[in-house]
């Protein structure tokens, strides 16, 4: 039986066949130079040949043949067949038919040899692709494996044991208690105009935030007048308005400024947000042992598209708020760690857009504080507008106590709400002392089986007494006159006050050298206001000061400092001197020069606030402080004046108007 010849046998003994056929065929048409030429291409395709069967092995040389309908052709004595079927074999093309020219395939050849080229050129490369990528998984391969344990491991194990189950029934038990709600959150106000005495403050506010381009804000004030509350409100407001860009789940975040401080390692910052190191505590375990930082957004990022409000904005740490300044400027807060690496592939994808592009912090700023504008950082008051809410007057505080009966509907007695109003200036601690004689109302309701609870005098006297509390205004006006006593007037932060002075003259205990004694506990400024104010008197009265020996006193020896007593000092030694009354409905408050001038003072808006608690009807005021206050706020008789005459007119009245004698001792 005959052997059949394999792909290599039949691709070595084709070229000398060929060349014999051709001999035969053509003796006389063919040249030795082109048969010359043909014997060199049928050698090259040979060699061809060959080197297909090498790149792809011989088992798929056969196959490739066959798919490609080149069997036959291969084994043909005919080159053009032979080239024919090397072009289907390496284009990998069965639609190739033409039989080539003698003239066409050098050509042919040549494309085939480049062809092949490229394919040798591609299989390096993938071959040296898997290589890499060979090494590489041999290189991570015990990390795969540990993973794959640490997994096993995490899914198997049973992390709850009998006390830590026992817990978290504790805790779902604990959560379904409650004492529903506080009644502070009863009585809060849920409307605007529910406010008391802020409608000018609540007017600024919605101008500023119910706005398409809503500004950041600083909002000044006493306590419990309402701020958060009011900012709360507005922001409900604009939410519902089409040109704001508040959304309908726009955020209201509320932090305490006073517990905010600054981290120098940034990785306990609730304001900003924290970068939890794999080092460190509170990084997420999966992330710390593959030693992946984890940053942590921090309240601006919450506060997102909405509100942050920062109560007590006036304690923040300097550092940290000029941290916050940086991301109003942004609105975005960035982090940065020694332990990010961005081409660790551990690294998941939300980790790598946060360190690279930061977190979003697009929100509105609203910060509140009790201090003085003067004492805010003048970076954070040149990005806010200001809004400042007013003290509350006894009559306003009256009204919230009225209000906050009747959501309660509770009846109480009509001197309930003066009683509180002299106890407190705060809206919020007049409400909690009106919820306090409810609560011990109803107990005694409890016993007495009163059909509806009634808040009496009694009851608030009792928690008064109990919470040991004290009239906020001891110091009342009254329509009488008295000699060598006067109010004056003090602030302290947005609370006014009357201030009480006294003064006394005797005969000098040895003649000619008499003196002048002030409160120890005064400031420097003030001290030299009574010296200021005794030349002044000297010019006034025609008097020598050095015959007197005089006594002046602030009433409760209080602290005070500053020129502004100056007018109060100079007319309450008048009437010591010339031993004439004052008006005692009077308060006065101004820088006096040694030439009779009245000069402007800080907090008369404030002051007014005093007067009025005071029951004080009219307030005088230097004439450079006209434009600081209304001329009928808080219902005072307002009367600015330029110089001490026309003081010493008004708290003198007749006797001063009438010429009577001022020199007289």
């Amino acid at each position: 039986m005959a052997r059949k010849k394999d792909s290599q046998e039949i691709i070595v003994e084709q070229p000398q066949k060929e060349i014999k056929t051709r001999k035969t065929r053509g003796v006389k048409r063919i040249s030795e130079q082109d048969l010359q030429r043909f014997a060199e291409i049928g050698l090259e395709a040979e060699a061809v040949f060959s080197m297909c069967a090498s790149i792809w092995g011989p088992d798929k040389f056969v196959l490739r043949a066959s798919k490609f309908g080149a069997l036959d052709l291969i084994q043909s004595s005919d080159l053009p067949e032979r080239v024919l079927a090397l072009q289907r074999m390496v284009k990998q093309d069965l639609a190739i038919d033409k039989l080539p020219t003698m003239d066409e395939i050098p050509d042919i050849m040549e494309e085939i040899l480049n062809d092949l080229a490229n394919q040798i050129a591609r299989n390096n490369m993938e071959e040296n692709i898997e290589k890499k990528i060979s090494k590489k998984m041999e290189e991570r391969h015990q990390e795969f494996i540990q993973e794959i344990r640490m997994q096993i491991l995490k899914e198997e194990s049973n992390v709850e044991t009998p006390q830590s189950q026992k817990k978290l029934e504790k805790l779902i038990e604990l959560d379904q208690k409650g004492l529903m709600r506080s009644m502070n959150e009863i009585l809060r106000p849920v409307k605007l105009d529910e406010i008391v005495g802020q409608e000018r403050a609540v007017e600024v506010l919605r101008s500023k935030l119910a706005s398409p381009y809503p500004q950041h804000l600083i909002m000044y004030g006493p306590p419990g007048v309402g701020k958060t509350t009011a900012a709360r409100l507005v922001l409900e407001e604009a939410r519902s308005l089409e040109y704001t860009p508040f959304k309908d789940d726009a955020p209201f975040v509320e932090v305490d400024g006073s517990t905010l401080r600054w981290d120098p390692r940034d990785i306990t910052n609730p304001l900003l947000g924290s970068v939890h190191d794999p080092i460190y505590q509170g990084a997420r375990r999966d992330l710390a042992e593959t030693a992946v930082p984890e940053p942590k957004p921090g309240l601006v990022t919450d506060a997102h598209g909405g509100i942050l409000f920062i109560d007590e904005i006036g304690e923040m740490d300097p550092m940290l708020l000029n941290k916050l300044l940086k991301v109003l400027e942004d609105k975005r807060v960035f982090f940065d760690s020694a332990y990010f690496d961005e081409a660790d592939p551990n690294v998941p994808e939300y980790i790598k857009k946060l360190f690279k592009d930061g977190a979003p912090a697009d929100f509105v700023l609203i910060g509140a504080t009790t201090r003085d504008a003067a004492e805010i950082n003048p970076a954070l008051r040149s990005r806010c507008a200001e809004v400042y809410f007013e003290p509350l007057t006894p009559k306003q505080i009256e009204v919230i106590v009225t209000n906050a009966a009747n959501r309660l509907n509770v009846r109480m007695d009509t001197s309930v709400p003066p009683l509180i109003s002299e106890y407190t200036v705060e809206g919020r601690k007049a409400v909690s002392l009106l919820a306090d004689a409810y609560s011990l109302s109803m107990y005694r309701r409890g016993k007495t089986k009163r059909s509806k609870p009634v808040i009496s005098r009694d009851d608030v006297f009792h928690i008064l007494q109990v919470s040991r509390l004290t009239p906020y205004v001891n110091r009342k006006a009254s329509s009488e006159w008295e000699i060598g006593k006067i109010f004056g007037l003090g602030v302290s932060g947005y609370l006014g006050s009357v201030i009480e002075i006294e003064a006394a003259c005797f005969p000098a205990a040895q003649k000619g050298k008499g003196f002048i004694r002030f409160n120890d506990t005064a400031g420097s400024m003030a001290k030299d206001s009574v010296f200021n104010a005794a030349a002044l008197v000297r010019q006034i009265t025609g008097q020598d000061l050095a015959k007197y020996d005089i006594h002046v006193n602030v009433i409760g020896g209080g602290q005070i400092d500053g020129p502004s007593a100056g007018l109060a000092i100079v007319s309450v030694l008048i009437s010591a001197i010339t031993n004439q009354p004052l008006r005692q409905d009077v308060a006065v408050t101004g820088e006096v020069s040694i030439r009779g001038k009245l000069k402007a003072v800080g907090g008369v808006f404030e002051k007014a606030y005093g007067a009025k608690q005071a029951g004080v009807k009219t307030m005088v005021i230097p004439k450079e402080n006209e434009k600081d206050i209304p001329a009928d706020h808080l219902g005072l008789s307002i009367k600015p004046i330029e110089n001490v005459q026309e003081a010493l007119a008004i708290l003198f009245g007749k006797a001063y108007n009438k010429g009577e004698d001022f020199n007289a001792g």
